[in-house]
């Protein structure tokens, strides 16, 4: 197995796992994320009583993110930073500190701000775990800057992934860079092994609230 860190890209990778794997993930995904429903309007119920008490603001967030084969869709998070009319944030700045509410930083660190994007793997858009979609005005910089970029939509973006667990938020082509190979390390090498141990280092950091 090739280490995802140092591995440089020339052809399009070869997706791993095969069809029964592929099947059963697709199948897994829309059990969890059923399972996973109930939690999730218990939690926006909480939301939306929290910020009727403490400040104003939507439960939900909506984006234009990038997803399979490069096309556009609009993933669901629950709302973690005040409001703005739109994102002025570059791809390579850092995350906007200031805005992150009380609520919201809670939220981060346990990566339950992810949850409601259940949503979009019950639609088909996303997987539980797969490449982690970016915004998509920054995505389309990345694919001009970043050759191999491309090639981590070649499978449906996921809510967790390899290259969130081991190198987590990342800001600037570098990191992206750093970003890609792992997520190309993750699509050539996935498999029933690989995607249980990405899954329980996800639970692990939910339940250790060391997201960002």
């Amino acid at each position: 197995m090739k280490n995802e860190n140092t591995k440089t890209i020339i052809n399009a990778p070869i997706v791993s796992g095969g069809k029964l794997f592929w099947l059963f993930k697709r199948v897994s995904d829309i059990f969890i994320s059923l399972l996973l429903l109930p939690i999730m309007v218990i939690i926006a119920i909480f939301i939306y009583f929290f910020n009727s008490i403490t400040q104003s603001g939507k439960v939900f967030y909506f984006q234009n993110r990038m997803g399979l084969d490069c096309n556009s869709f609009v993933a669901i998070k629950f709302r973690t930073m005040s409001e703005i009319v739109s994102i002025e944030r570059k791809f390579d700045d850092p995350v906007e500190l200031n805005r992150i509410t009380r609520l919201g930083k809670i939220l981060r660190q346990s990566r339950l701000d992810e949850l409601p994007q259940i949503i979009n793997v019950l639609k088909g858009e996303m997987s539980l775990i797969g490449p982690r979609p970016d915004y998509y005005e920054h995505a389309v910089i990345f694919l001009e800057k970043i050759e191999e970029y491309r090639w981590r939509y070649n499978i449906k973006p996921g809510i967790s992934g390899l290259a969130q667990i081991r190198q987590g938020y990342t800001q600037g082509l570098d990191a992206t860079r750093k970003k890609v190979n792992i997520d190309i390390y993750y699509i050539e090498n996935v498999g029933f092994w690989l995607e249980t141990k990405i899954l329980l280092n996800t639970i692990i950091t939910v339940f250790k609230r060391i997201g960002k």
